[in-house]
């Protein structure tokens, strides 16, 4: 269900197993709506929250939230949300501690998660509350290596992918559809994971972790023969560190870099 105001629905808090299986763990999926693009000049509208649980979703947390400064016009167009809506909104501090409440005993999961993140941490910096260590999922990442481009979409936006994997909700730059959208598109991509036999939290970081340095990789071989050495030494000394990993992760990290 949405929840008004800045009410939290409370669910029974469950501990992240990094070994646990991905498809059952619990995810909170959030998604901001800010004033602008940087944290340190620009504020919070709007905060839309989903919980996933096994797959389903369980609660759902959407709050306003007064940036304390005036909308500007153009980001007024794209959300929809303007001064008249958010005069009544209460601060972000307030905000604040439901969501994490909300959040308790969760992976963290957004699209971009670099740009919500910084918004959010920055403002319990400024509100003087601890931001929990939350494992962290960042769909934008999974798709960059789940998704071909430009066979399968065009590029890796929200609601490009939303409409590749026809979501129930479609993005409509408010925070809550668009974290529902992302709930809907993480899922798919956690079933894509699965089918790498990528299936936990560490597998996931360890594949992740593969998948950088193979990139690295290719673009130093493209470089030049002394970039390749370095590729090469750098290849070598992830696969060293991944030796306590599944068989299968060093394999795809060599034949990655091949690419």
């Amino acid at each position: 269900m949405s929840v008004p105001g800045h009410t939290v629905v409370v669910v029974n808090d469950i501990g992240v197993s990094r070994g646990g299986p991905l498809a059952e763990l619990d995810y909170v999926v959030v998604d901001v709506e800010t004033t602008g693009f940087t944290p340190g000049d620009c504020g919070i509208t709007e905060i839309g929250a989903v919980r996933v649980r096994g797959g389903n979703v369980v609660a759902e947390f959407t709050s306003l939230v007064n940036p304390g400064t005036p909308v500007p016009g153009p980001i007024e167009e794209l959300t929809g949300i303007g001064d008249a809506m958010l005069a009544g909104a209460p601060p972000v501090a307030t905000v604040l501690p439901s969501l994490l409440a909300f959040a308790e005993g969760s992976v963290l999961a957004a699209h971009n998660a670099r740009f919500d993140l910084s918004f959010l941490t920055a403002a319990c910096e400024t509100a003087a509350l601890s931001w929990p260590g939350f494992a962290v999922i960042d769909t934008v990442r999974l798709a960059r290596y789940l998704m071909l481009v430009p066979d399968e979409v065009a590029d890796r936006k929200l609601g490009t992918l939303a409409e590749f994997f026809g979501t129930q909700v479609q993005p409509i730059h408010r925070a809550l559809d668009d974290a529902r959208a992302t709930a809907d598109i993480l899922m798919r991509l956690i079933g894509r994971l699965a089918d790498r036999g990528v299936t936990t939290l560490d597998e996931l970081d360890a594949w992740l972790g593969a998948q950088a340095v193979a990139e690295e990789a290719a673009r130093a071989r493209a470089a030049g023969p002394a970039e390749a050495k370095l590729a090469v030494a750098a290849e070598r000394a992830a696969a060293a560190r991944l030796s306590g990993w599944p068989r299968w992760l060093p394999r795809v990290l060599r034949r990655l870099g091949r690419a």
